[in-house]
């Protein structure tokens, strides 16, 4: 369930979500995230949000991410499909970026492998399957005449069958469209935030989505809130 887009205003001073005082960027979490060791297919990009005044982690195609903490788990969509998943009673959750439902090999660019590594860490974790809720993000068509293999539909369509076989609630949804994306999540308070960029200005996602395509096989023929930002 979307929200009605608010109208364009400057934004406010914002108080860090971190509670941190931050010196060029850097935050004592920060530097503890840069350290760890990280899991194969583990986002690792760590950054100091300005707009948000929080650390951040940019999870890229085929990449997930688990944490307890809100520190802002942040990616750009095209057709593809980020899923963020929630503990709402233990209070962790996780965010993945997949390019296509399936493929050969493990790898986090598809999205069977995407959503049992998600799932797997979060439980490694100490979450629940039975209190696991779902935002799911993404699908859109944002190259102009690919009706023939709509990337988009079929990761979408994906995603909400997965969620269902495996008895995941899905909340809250903004997928399809012609728009591109950036979604941002908050892992310990559930919270998810999705900003629709200009079609017109999707150079980057349209390369992305092209190299998708050309892996796609053509088909054969025959709750919870969002906040927009």
């Amino acid at each position: 369930m979307m929200p009605s887009p608010l109208p364009a205003r400057a934004p406010a001073a914002r108080a860090p979500l971190s509670g941190a005082t931050t010196v060029a960027g850097a935050t004592p979490r920060l530097d503890r995230l840069k350290a760890a060791t990280r899991k194969p297919g583990e986002a690792s990009f760590f950054y100091w949000d300005a707009h948000f005044r929080n650390e951040a982690v940019k999870v890229l195609p085929g990449e997930y991410f688990v944490h307890d903490e809100d520190i802002l788990i942040t990616t750009t969509l095209g057709s593809c499909i980020a899923a963020c998943l929630w503990d709402r009673e233990r209070r962790i959750g996780g965010m993945n970026h997949f390019m296509l439902p399936e493929g050969s090999g493990d790898s986090g660019r598809y999205g069977s492998y995407a959503m049992e590594l998600l799932i797997n860490e979060l439980m490694k974790r100490g979450a629940s399957r039975l209190t696991l809720e779902a935002k799911i993000f993404g699908g859109g068509a944002v190259i102009a005449g690919m009706n023939t293999i709509n990337v988009g539909e079929r990761n979408t369509q994906f995603v909400i069958d997965y969620l269902q076989t495996e008895r995941i609630p899905i909340v809250s949804r903004d997928v399809l469209e012609i728009y591109p994306r950036k979604v941002c999540f908050l892992p310990a308070s559930g919270k998810a935030m999705v900003k629709r960029l200009a079609p017109t200005h999707a150079d980057a996602f349209v390369a992305q989505d092209r190299a998708a395509a050309q892996k796609a096989v053509p088909t054969a023929t025959g709750g919870g809130s969002v906040d927009l930002f």
